[in-house]
Formats: structure tokens, sequence, C-alpha cells
């Protein structure tokens, strides 16, 4: 039954993980679509807060309900496949958020702060940040997405 436990928190964990990434996207694009540099402002500092809130804890939860579920199963992490490659594409994300996201989102949030408060933002700057924000965004969201898939359909993949 404390497999099945761990299991359930496992996968409720990777489910707000990509839903939080995923509608952080969303609200990006729309705030942009607004061009008001207080609604992109707002969007920018809230897409920064949830990722303190429900982004990082979510990483904790994944890695502390995964492995352990893992060893309470007997799967010998490092041996199976499917649970290294998923680790793999994991820690990638991890580092392009924590390397390009994170510090882009700051940047972004600090342009449109100065637009709000000036009421011009600049907008050419912004659309080069946006970019390289939406690039290192795309390589933090699909390669988690690359681990679900990896853990629901379990491919015989080799081993180091």
């Amino acid at each position: 039954m404390l497999y099945l436990v761990l299991k359930l928190l496992h996968v409720v964990s990777v489910v707000l993980f990509l839903g939080n990434i995923t509608t952080g996207l969303f609200w990006k694009a729309h705030a942009d679509g607004t061009r008001d540099p207080r609604v992109i402002r707002a969007t920018m500092e809230g897409l920064i807060g949830s990722d303190r809130w429900f982004t990082i804890p979510g990483v904790a939860a994944i890695l502390v309900f995964g492995i352990a579920t893992a060893v309470l199963g007997h799967y010998p992490i490092l041996h199976t496949g499917w649970i290294l490659w998923s680790l793999v594409l994991f820690a990638i994300s991890g580092a392009a958020f924590m390397a390009k996201v994170a510090p882009l989102q700051h940047e972004l949030a600090k342009l449109a702060r100065a637009g709000a408060e000036s009421g011009s933002l600049d907008w050419d700057a912004y659309h080069v940040l946006s970019r390289r924000w939406e690039r290192w965004g795309a390589v933090a969201l699909f390669t988690p997405a690359g681990s679900l898939v990896l853990m629901v359909l379990k491919p015989p993949l080799p081993v180091w």
C-alpha cells in the first residue's frame, strides 16, 4: 500500500509541476498580447512567484516520491533505463531553468517594471529576451514531458 501511495504522490507532483510550467507559457503569451507593460510586469512577477511556490517544491516532491517509489518497488535506479534517462531529462530541465529561464524571467520582469513606471517598454530588448526565454522554456518544458513519456511507457533503454 505504501508503494501505491508514494506512486500516487509522485504522479500528482508531476501533474502539478508540468501544469504550472505549461500555464506559465499561456499567461506570458496572454500578457504579451496586451502590450501593456503593467500587465506584463504583473504576469512576470506572478510567474516568478509561481516558480518559488510550485515549480521548485514540485521538483523536490517529484524526486523524493519518485526515488522512494523506485526504492520501495526494488527498481535499481541507475540500472533501469527508463528511470535513468527520465532523471537525465529532468536534470537537463533543471539546468535550463536555473541557468537560463529563471534569470531571463527576472530580466523580463525588470524591463516590464521599468516600462510600467515610465509608460514605455523597450519592445526591442523585451522581444530579444522573450525569444530566449521561449527557447529555454521549451527545453525546460519538453524534457520533463519526455520524462513523463518514459515513465509511462517504460521502454527498454540502455544504461551504463
